[in-house]
């Protein structure tokens, strides 16, 4: 379906690679192209699946005619069940499959090129250091986060904190330095900030925030993406009064 045939990662860290590719190809369907992937996944046609590709891609197909197949394949009819329920429910359906189907994918190259126990330990704890598909399109990995925030900062550091994440909302996801003044009336807690700053998840992706790329927050929902995830630049942000996500535009479009 994808070009398996000459694509066979035999490492750790190329199956690693290869589920990071095909999890960002996914993710990016049900977030960033959440309205192209629901016009695709009409009821009308046959039985479709969502395929997540190493090179970032996605794409809405029938399942290869095989048997068996190169690869495992996704869930079947992922289409059939999307005027059945509520959208969000259908997205956390869909991420739960394909959730399982990128696990299936990555031991399957671990046991077609025998991994030992040592490998396939490590593989799973990379692969687990990151949220899963279905925490980030429903908002878990932000929650999560926001409450292991919260457990480890007291009301006097939050404030402090929220001061400067404000500026970092601000600037449009754009992280300015803070002046020396700003640096006396925040130390002690600038370790604990950072830290903070560093488990933001990007709505898009579910990569972790970096204070060298650019971010931009949705003012609906509150979610933090990366400028290239949801194609905005810097210089197109400074003249948006109001920031809507793609997901958070696509809903009052349908309303």
């Amino acid at each position: 379906m994808d070009g398996s045939g000459a694509y066979n990662p035999r490492t750790v860290e190329e199956v690693f690679r290869d589920f990071k590719g095909r999890r960002a190809g996914m993710i990016k369907a049900l977030t960033a192209d959440v309205q192209e992937f629901y016009r695709q996944c009409d009821p009308e046609k046959e039985n479709l699946c969502l395929y997540g590709h190493p090179n970032e891609h996605w794409e809405v197909n029938l399942p290869a005619e095989e048997v068996p197949p190169e690869l495992p394949e996704p869930v079947l009819g992922i289409n059939f069940a999307r005027d059945g329920m509520q959208e969000k429910d259908w997205l956390s359906l869909v991420s739960v499959h394909s959730d399982a189907w990128l696990l299936a994918v990555a031991f399957f190259f671990a046991a077609r090129f025998g991994f030992d126990k040592a490998d396939r330990k490590r593989l799973f704890n990379m692969i687990n250091d990151l949220p899963t598909i279905f925490e980030v399109v429903t908002g878990t990995a932000k929650k999560q986060t926001k409450e292991k925030s919260s457990v480890s900062n007291n009301s006097s550091n939050k404030s402090k904190s929220n001061s400067k994440l404000q500026r970092l909302s601000e600037s449009r996801g754009k992280y300015s330095k803070p002046t020396p003044k700003d640096e006396e009336e925040d130390e002690g807690v600038e370790d604990e900030e950072d830290e903070e700053q560093g488990e933001t998840l990007c709505g898009a992706c579910g990569e972790n925030y970096a204070s060298d790329e650019f971010w931009i927050c949705c003012d609906i929902c509150e979610n933090w993406f990366h400028g290239k995830c949801v194609k905005i630049t810097p210089a197109r942000a400074e003249h948006i009064k109001q920031y809507k996500c793609p997901s958070c535009s696509n809903k009052r479009a349908r309303s």
